[in-house]
């Protein structure tokens, strides 16, 4: 068994512990006296140390092992959390990230510790004893073992005959049964270890369980082997208690009558000796005929998957345009059965993509937590619908627009103390990260309650970099003022800093998320708080579009961002400065042409009515002008690659069922 087979398990665990230990360690620091977290914290960290040690990350296991220290001194009832040990376990925290991200660059966890080392060693001065309970995780555990493993194992006659040949040669035979710990992750890593060190001391002759159930995890919390050796039992014994995480062990010889009584059982009753052994490999593995609920699958597997369906969506759209023109009953029947089953596939497979925005939540609490105490601010996050699922790839791209978010609330947003009491509001400011389904969309909403955007301020400043006129700004609702934040570079911090982002402004924020397909406005009230929504598609993938045509070309609009289809007269239309609009229901809709937009060459096509697609971003809405519908169909998307970047409101490109390309139409694009 090689090392490096683990390593991605390793890598992945150590993740999850970590984002355990800061976590726990946030509710600690709300409610010191909780021992139950403390004894969560120290599984965390001693898990952790284990998994390093047997993947050979020393850096990180002798860190780990001095959090233990201090850990159970806490855990013992000899020191009391305070805020200087909580600073220094979350430093340790961020240094064993550091140490994970080294190993999936670099390989090594070559991160500098001594630092934190030697403030943990501070924090234990004094109080330190030699016996502390957990503090040497190394050392080993007696426990009384059944008396099922007092039993020899069985043998086959092959096997006795090797022993006993043994036995005349003055080898002793052990049978070494070996208990892992129960929180023991990487249990064929630890296996491997005891294997390779009984390898110095003689021949392993049979384990129970077999070497191949050993490597793929097949087996409980322990295993039992057969040496053939000339050491001694304590000088074996001593150099598997060596190895961390070893619960006990229990070594006991076997005799030259024990092994001629069992041959001559072996001979008699074959089929109860094959009972036997078969018993003794299931000792201990029960669960081992339960099927997992869950198992990890690589990303790049799901995305080759959604990749091939996008292949089978095509030419699903295909058979369906073949068979309308065919007009064959059969063929229609079978097609039409097709669909629905691929239908109900694609549901499945889009499923398969989704994970919980927890994920990327997670990491916020510990980040806000920071961010107050540097600030000298006290500041409360709530998150409200972590659960709410998002396609992967989206997933990947909204954490850095959301923590330019937070970080501006806590910053901008929120208030220092002595201002919130002066303005009869608590001490400590309220954020709320909250994220909820709505149609196919995800919205996430970032609420504070700080002192609110000033509007004049905001105005006073997009007329300084001419963003703006003035007698624009005095016809601007408050909420269309607070989006003019979104414009390139704008800032209304007084001073730079590295919280407030060095003067990179929420353009970066909007730029981002409407790359996604979505967008994202702010409305605030004076002395109340501010409010960010953001909103997502579900997936990017495999959308629902309007297909429409101009001319001889067609074009696919998402259906999410279309509000209805109308037919208009000439006489319906209206000029606003020398604008064509529309009135809709009451609202005053500016027309976009598309065969201008998109200089489509003009086939003489003309129709008598003109075919108008209402789309909106945020509270905007606009009239695309059309030729005619073609009608709705679920559409793959496809880049238009980096030969052609940047290509003005194309967000890229599909194929029919008929062979032909349609570009897809990026409408947040069209809208100003």
């Amino acid at each position: 068994m090689e090392l490096n087979q683990y390593l991605d398990i390793f890598l992945e665990e150590a993740k999850e512990h970590l984002q355990n230990l800061n976590e726990n360690l946030l509710a600690l620091e709300t409610d010191t006296q909780n021992i139950d977290l403390v004894n969560e914290i120290f599984r965390s960290a001693h898990t952790l140390k284990g998994m390093a040690a047997t993947m050979g990350f020393e850096k990180m296991a002798s860190l780990t092992h001095e959090m233990e220290n201090v850990l159970d001194l806490v855990r013992n009832a000899k020191r009391t959390v305070d805020s200087n040990m909580m600073d220094v376990i979350f430093h340790c925290v961020d240094r064993l990230d550091k140490m994970v991200e080294m190993i999936m660059s670099e390989g090594h966890d070559q991160v500098e510790t001594q630092d934190l080392i030697n403030q943990l060693g501070a924090i234990v001065t004094g109080n330190k004893v030699h016996n502390l309970k957990g503090s040497n995780l190394d050392a080993p555990i007696s426990i009384e073992i059944d008396e099922h493993h007092k039993q020899m194992l069985s043998f086959d006659q092959y096997e006795i005959t090797v022993l006993m040949q043994s036995l005349e040669s003055n080898f002793a035979i052990y049978q070494i049964q070996v208990i892992l710990d129960e929180e023991s992750i990487l249990k064929s890593a630890r296996a491997f270890m005891v294997f390779k060190e009984l390898e110095n001391y003689g021949e392993i002759i049979k384990s129970i369980p077999s070497v191949e159930e050993i490597e793929n995890e097949e087996f409980g919390n322990d295993f039992t082997i057969i040496l053939i050796s000339k050491n001694d039992q304590q000088e074996i014994e001593k150099a598997i208690l060596n190895i961390s995480e070893i619960q006990s062990v229990q070594i006991q010889n076997i005799s030259k009558d024990q092994l001629v009584n069992q041959s001559r059982q072996e001979k008699a009753t074959n089929m109860k000796k094959d009972n036997e052994v078969t018993s003794v490999q299931n000792h201990g593995q029960q669960k081992k005929h339960f099927s997992a609920k869950t198992i990890r699958v690589d990303i790049e597997r799901l995305d080759e998957l959604m990749n091939l369906f996008s292949e089978l969506v095509i030419d699903r759209g295909r058979l369906m345009q073949l068979a309308n023109e065919i007009n064959h009953v059969e063929l229609t029947d079978t097609v039409e059965h097709m669909s629905r089953i691929s239908s109900n596939l694609q549901n499945i497979i889009l499923n398969l993509r989704m994970v919980p925005v927890e994920q990327v939540f997670n990491r916020f609490p510990r980040m806000v937590r920071d961010l107050a105490k540097e600030l000298n601010k006290k500041v409360n996050l709530n998150i409200i619908g972590a659960e709410t699922e998002l396609d992967r790839t989206v997933i990947d791209e909204i954490g850095d627009p959301l923590v330019h978010i937070l970080r501006n609330a806590v910053d901008h947003g929120l208030e220092s103390v002595e201002e919130r009491i002066k303005n009869h509001k608590p001490e400590a400011g309220e954020i709320t990260l909250k994220a909820y389904h709505s149609g196919n969309y995800v919205f996430i909403e970032i609420t504070d309650d700080g002192r609110g955007i000033h509007r004049e301020k905001v105005l006073n400043k997009a007329i300084e970099k001419n963003l703006i006129t003035k007698e624009e700004g005095n016809q601007l609702t408050d909420k269309q003022i607070f989006n003019l934040l979104f414009h390139s570079g704008f800032s209304t911090a007084e001073k730079v800093s590295d919280i407030s982002g060095r003067g990179v402004g929420l353009d970066v924020v909007k730029n981002k998320i409407e790359t996604l397909g979505g967008f994202v406005s702010v409305d605030s009230t004076p002395g109340k708080g501010t409010t960010f929504i953001i909103q997502l598609p579900l997936t990017l993938s495999i959308i629902s579009a309007m297909l429409v045509q101009i001319q001889r070309e067609k074009y696919a609009i998402p259906l999410s961002s279309i509000i209805e289809t109308a037919i208009y007269k000439e006489k319906d239309i209206m000029y606003a400065h020398k604008q064509q609009v529309i009135d809709f229901r009451g609202h005053i809709v500016p027309l976009i042409p598309l065969k201008q937009i998109f200089a489509v060459p003009d086939e003489g096509i003309e129709e008598e009515d003109i075919s108008v697609v209402i789309v909106r971003k945020g509270d905007k809405m606009a009239g695309l002008v059309v030729d005619s519908f073609i009608g709705q169909q679920e559409i793959v998307l496809k880049s238009l690659g980096s030969y052609l970047p940047n290509v003005f409101a194309i967000s890229g490109a599909t194929i029919l069922g008929d062979g032909q390309v349609a570009l897809i139409i990026d409408t947040n694009a069209l809208i100003k």
